[in-house]
């Protein structure tokens, strides 16, 4: 949770419908004859961010279903809304990209304990989401898993204890703000409860495998275009029957789900 280290900046290459992953120029949605045909989003968070390249494997994953996508990152680890709410890079990003989606993470630890979402997450939330909005781009929550064994020091002992209270702090402000929330978390608890040896976490019990991260693709996938992933090409090298049971979790919590998050 400390101070904002080495920032990542990245905007990453456009992806090609053609080739499902193969980058095309420089130039990015500015270089098409139709740049409304190209969706942009800026990832604003941390290390679940940045492990593995989830905007990568996002953006992949969104042109082998026919979505040209490009998309930026600002991510340090540990970083907090508070440090992305002080960054210049989050400041410049925004003024000077034209994004249609902004997606903002918050550490690990601080939603799931109610004086600390209270204090520190929610006033910071606040500012990101109208920074957002007044750069003429839609915020979006990234719901994040809890950690593997919990977090007993703050009265969290068990993954599920910890994945209740996050779901509760994301709930809180998004309902606030009428703000959408990719359920990142809710479809891993899925995926926990259908097999719990699911590979989901690196031996740290924190930060994503690939597969962890395959499945945060495909939940934004379906949380920013209102579509299934189911049957998506893309695999990020996973096996077969691995894909298809995260692309259903990611499609179940978030296109079939009746108790919903807040949609687009």
């Amino acid at each position: 949770m400390g101070p904002l280290r080495s920032t990542l900046l990245v905007t990453l290459a456009i992806v090609c419908l053609t080739s499902g992953c193969a980058a095309a120029p420089p130039t990015g949605c500015d270089g098409l004859q139709d740049p409304s045909a190209c969706t942009r989003i800026l990832f604003v968070g941390n290390s679940y961010t940045f492990v593995n390249d989830l905007p990568v494997v996002f953006a992949r994953l969104a042109a082998s279903g026919g979505h040209l996508v490009e998309t930026g990152m600002v991510a340090a680890g540990g970083a907090t809304f508070a440090d992305q709410v002080a960054s210049s890079d989050v400041i410049t990003k925004l003024a000077t990209v034209k994004w249609n989606v902004v997606v903002l993470q918050e550490q690990s630890q601080i939603p799931a304990v109610v004086a600390s979402r209270t204090t520190e997450m929610y006033p910071n939330a606040r500012l990101l989401v109208r920074r957002a909005q007044g750069s003429g781009a839609r915020p979006m929550f990234f719901l994040t898993w809890a950690h593997r064994d919990g977090w007993p020091e703050n009265g969290l002992p068990s993954y599920q204890s910890m994945q209740a209270q996050l779901d509760a702090g994301y709930r809180g402000i998004a309902d606030e703000l009428h703000v959408p929330v990719a359920p990142v978390g809710d479809a891993w608890a899925a995926v926990v409860q259908a097999d719990r040896a699911a590979d989901l976490w690196q031996a740290d019990g924190s930060h994503p495998t690939m597969t962890g991260t395959y499945l945060a693709a495909c939940v934004f996938y379906a949380s920013i275009f209102g579509q299934s992933p189911v049957g998506l090409g893309y695999s990020a090298d996973l096996s077969g029957e691995t894909v298809r049971a995260l692309q259903s979790a990611a499609a179940v919590e978030v296109i079939q789900n009746p108790q919903g998050w807040p949609k687009p």
